[in-house]
């Protein structure tokens, strides 16, 4: 039962590392979006 806990948690743990990465690449593309607009113009 204790495996089941740990295996839950680490699936936990999965996802939000996998949405922390979603959004820092969102949010990477955004900042170079504007960052070459600045340059650029």
């Amino acid at each position: 039962m204790a495996q089941q806990d740990n295996i839950q948690h680490a699936n936990e743990t999965y996802a939000g590392f996998v949405g922390m990465v979603k959004w820092g690449t969102i949010v990477s593309v955004i900042a170079t979006v504007v960052v070459v607009l600045l340059i650029s113009g």
